[in-house]
């Protein structure tokens, strides 16, 4: 009887496996043919293209009836008129500061349903956005995939009320995923305990000298983590961090930090960028050299800076509001910059729309790089997909329509390449293998994000 027991529970812990993994893991063997395909990889539009699609993966792709054998049982969508572009990876989320679970969900849903496959979430309540990546990756929510980071920092920011929000039951920088570092600490154990997280990623936020970051920096890369950093990590500057070795480096803004004699003492300092110390036009030498550090080394730059641009415009109609950082003009400035010297740019936000909001915040992004800094649609659309899958170092699965890859893609009505614009033309995301018709989002509710409005 005993025995019996324990198979019956054998099975009826099977059966729930499967009835969990089997949505995500979508069985069908699908073509999608005669699209013209843009692969995120920046290689020109390719014409009449079918895309063979089994499970959750692209099998093969090809010119219209070039598939043959291969296609053969294969339900079959067809793509004519239509624009396949990779799915968009939004480098710079927050989902959990503080953890809201429905609100996180509606969030997700949005993103899903207006093309975002994929997100860097950049350090919140782990606890919270570990079980949303579980239950996007098994197909029990509507979500892009998320990568997460752990967040290390100097003591001193550890006073920061978001810190309390995201590690309630630790005493502060004692969570594994929100860690005060000193020269005390040992840093191979801190890592190990970010790697428990699951965690792709040690974000260095604040607070830290150079020495620190270097050290922090080499362990995780030791422990196959990756690094995404704060572009100044206050003392640290941002030469500092791109010599460390960050993969990723976020806020292009941050950047002119490096200008000044003496960088600002803490991340608390909110004292802005002393712009007149940068190039008015044209480019700045100080910045240049920073930009040829992240090619030597292979850094990727998350720029945000629609949020720049964004709380400028809004600084016009309320002028109580406190500054960033940069101003628009600037942060433009410095991403045309890079542009020029050929830095690879993700597309990051670090803010969320109101419920009246009917897209994603990346597409913002998107247009900020199209239309501010006047990026070419193709380039931008590099930046979007396979640029932000290698920030999130999942270039491998991901970031461009390619045969072996994850059937991540949007298919859209109209060309992305004529106006960037159409990234609102979608009819579709195609996420491992699973369709989402635009036609079925239900839009996010007021009360699902805590609107007032």
């Amino acid at each position: 009887m005993t025995r019996f027991r324990s198979r019956f529970r054998t099975s009826l812990f099977s059966l729930a496996v499967v009835a969990l993994v089997s949505p995500a893991a979508a069985a069908d063997t699908i073509l999608y043919s005669n699209a013209t395909v843009i692969d995120g990889t920046g290689a020109p539009a390719q014409p009449h293209q079918d895309i063979l699609v089994e499970g959750e993966r692209i099998l093969a792709i090809g010119g219209q009836g070039s598939l043959g054998d291969r296609a053969v049982g294969a339900r079959s969508v067809d793509l004519t008129g239509r624009y396949v572009i990779p799915g968009l990876i939004d480098s710079h989320v927050h989902l959990a500061t503080p953890p809201n679970r429905s609100r996180a969900e509606a969030i997700l849903r949005r993103q899903l349903y207006g093309g975002v496959t994929a997100v860097r979430d950049m350090a919140d309540d782990l606890r919270v956005v570990g079980d949303l990546s579980r239950a996007s990756l098994v197909g029990e929510i509507p979500a892009p995939d998320i990568y997460y980071a752990v967040l290390m920092a100097g003591p001193p920011f550890f006073q920061d009320p978001r810190v309390l929000a995201v590690s309630r039951g630790f005493q502060p920088g004692t969570a594994p995923w929100m860690q005060a570092i000193d020269k005390a600490t040992d840093l191979r154990s801190a890592v190990t305990l970010a790697r428990g997280t699951s965690a792709t990623a040690i974000k260095i936020y604040a607070d830290l000298p150079a020495e620190r970051v270097r050290a922090i920096t080499a362990e995780a890369h030791r422990q196959h983590m990756m690094i995404w950093a704060h572009s100044s990590v206050f003392p640290a500057k941002p030469l500092d961090v791109i010599a460390a070795g960050a993969d990723a480096i976020s806020h292009v803004c941050y950047l002119g930090y490096q200008a000044q004699p003496q960088n600002l003492a803490a991340y608390e300092d909110r004292t802005p960028v002393r712009e007149e110390l940068l190039a008015p036009s044209g480019d700045d030498p100080v910045v240049a050299r920073l930009y040829r550090a992240m090619l030597d080394r292979g850094t990727i730059l998350d720029a945000t800076g629609s949020l720049f641009v964004k709380f400028e415009a809004e600084r016009k109609a309320h002028p109580d509001k406190k500054p960033l950082r940069c101003s628009g003009a600037q942060t433009i400035r410095l991403t045309q910059q890079a542009v020029r010297a050929g830095v690879p740019i993700s597309t990051g936000t670090d803010f969320v729309n109101p419920a009246s909001g009917a897209w994603p915040e990346v597409h913002e992004e998107l247009r900020y790089l199209a239309v501010d800094v006047g990026m070419p649609p193709l380039a931008v659309i590099h930046s979007a997909t396979l640029v932000g899958a290698r920030a999130a170092g999942q270039a491998k699965d991901m970031g461009s329509v390619e045969a072996g890859k994850l059937a991540n893609f949007v298919v859209l009505t109209a060309d992305p390449l004529v106006d960037i614009g159409n990234i609102e033309r979608i009819e579709m995301t195609v996420k491992r293998g699973r369709e989402y018709r635009r036609a079925d989002y239900v839009p996010v509710t007021a009360k699902e994000l805590g609107d007032d409005d």
